[in-house]
């Protein structure tokens, strides 16, 4: 992990193309500013755990169903 110290109005690039600048500073919170293309996906760290958390979840529902699906047999009618 890279740390860096930056204050009010400067900024931080990542590439040529994603540039992070401070907006402004409390005792408390810190407002950054994220400027990227718009194919770059950019979500607060909270919101990619439950992202990530729902579609395991959703993986899962999934294969159980294909396990179930699996168990069904076909009997074919002989001639």
């Amino acid at each position: 992990m890279l740390i860096l110290t930056r204050k009010k109005d400067e900024e931080i690039r990542i590439n040529s193309n994603i540039t992070i600048k401070i907006v402004s500073l409390t005792e408390n919170n810190v407002k950054i500013g994220i400027e990227a293309p718009s194919e770059v996906v950019i979500l607060r760290g909270e919101i990619y755990q439950r992202v990530k958390e729902s579609t395991l979840e959703a993986s899962t529902r999934v294969q159980e169903k294909l396990t179930d699906v699996s168990k069904l047999k076909i009997n074919k009618i002989g001639k």
